[in-house]
């Protein structure tokens, strides 16, 4: 048995990896991080002409009918480029919810708007998974969803919002019911509001899990921080060779050497934890839930690693915007809390395996 991914699977990260390159290079991603678009219009619909948008959607609603690795080293690519995307929210949550759901109706409203780029969807699931304020959440009634929540990401310019209430029930809400505050989190690569709703109207989402879209978010997180800190290390290791001091290049000397060296090892392990976190859940293995768990924990702790010292390595000049270096730096900080920081993760994976008491 080959474990290694398929022609296919890498033809998806070369296809995106080259889309993102005329749709996105650095000083768009600057752009949008300096500006207050909601969206990068330009950027998503250049991933949906290729697929990314339905990467988990059905053919039958026009999607490209793929499963979460595929979505994984889509997440990866986008990450390494800092590419400004509602993908998770879009592309994965909400296309899962619909999926889970016994709605029919919801099902064929939304995927196919949602496949083409032509909607965006935005979650409000972050307090229901990582644990919310005693004054946080949303009480379900009547068909109708009333209270707050944090955190809800890709929500800014979005139509529908997948949101959990207090007891882990789905529903998808239109934005036009909802009032945005929008937060200015560290990472200005992504849009996140914070959620006030009163009475507006929710349809209810029977059969969608949270617990299983709590593990579909812990491994696209994970992926998004492999695919960050790559970059970051790619970045270093480039620098290295073409600094120059005493007449030699920075990577000949030993202790940055040692540094880079160091970084590889800690980064490539994770590679085949977060592959084999995502192959798990399309094959809903028993160990799928931990193995989520996991990526997310470790990749919390290996990326701020990697950030921290392919930031360093650049010596001042890495801490300045000359570089885009802080778009990783940042992205990864604000993914070590999305959904739990890397504590409260291995919680919930030692309850998962009864260590807890």
């Amino acid at each position: 048995m080959e474990f290694a991914l398929s022609a296919e699977q890498r033809l998806l990260q070369q296809s995106i990896a080259g889309v993102l390159s005329r749709a996105s290079p650095p000083e768009r991603v600057s752009a949008f991080a300096q500006s207050d678009e909601p969206i990068a219009r330009d950027i998503w619909s250049a991933l949906a002409e290729i697929g990314v948008a339905g990467i988990l959607i059905g053919a039958e609603h026009g999607g490209s009918g793929l499963g979460l690795l595929e979505a994984a080293l889509a997440a990866e690519t986008l990450s390494y480029a800092f590419a400004p995307s509602p993908f998770l929210g879009s592309a994965i949550l909400a296309p899962l919810a619909l999926a889970m759901s016994e709605r029919d109706d919801l099902r064929h409203a939304w995927l196919p708007r949602l496949a083409a780029g032509e909607a965006v969807a935005g979650a409000a699931i972050h307090e229901a998974v990582a644990g919310a304020r005693d004054s946080a959440g949303f009480s379900a009634s009547g068909g109708q969803l009333t209270g707050a929540a944090s955190l809800a990401i890709d929500a800014p310019g979005a139509e529908i919002l997948i949101a959990a209430d207090r007891h882990g029930g789905l529903h998808l809400v239109r934005t036009v019911d909802a009032a945005f505050i929008r937060i200015r989190t560290i990472d200005a690569t992504r849009r996140f509001a914070d959620v006030r709703l009163s009475a507006a109207t929710a349809e209810a989402l029977p059969g969608a899990s949270l617990e299983r879209l709590r593990d579909a978010a812990f491994v696209i997180v994970a992926a998004d921080m492999l695919g960050t800190s790559q970059a970051m290390l790619d970045r270093a290791v480039a620098y290295a060779k073409e600094r120059r001091q005493f007449g030699r290049p920075i990577g000949a000397f030993q202790g940055l050497k040692h540094l880079l060296a160091e970084m590889a090892a800690a980064l490539e392990p994770c590679r085949s934890l977060v592959w084999y976190a995502a192959y798990a859940f399309d094959q809903d293995l028993p160990e799928a839930p931990l193995l989520a768990a996991h990526a997310k924990a470790h990749l919390s702790e290996v990326s701020r690693f990697v950030a921290r010292s392919a930031t360093e390595a650049h010596g001042g000049v890495g801490f300045t915007d000359r570089l885009g270096l802080h778009y990783g730096f940042k992205r990864v900080g604000l993914d070590r809390q999305l959904f739990g920081g890397p504590e409260a993760v291995r919680e919930h994976a030692a309850r998962l395996q009864g260590l807890v008491a």
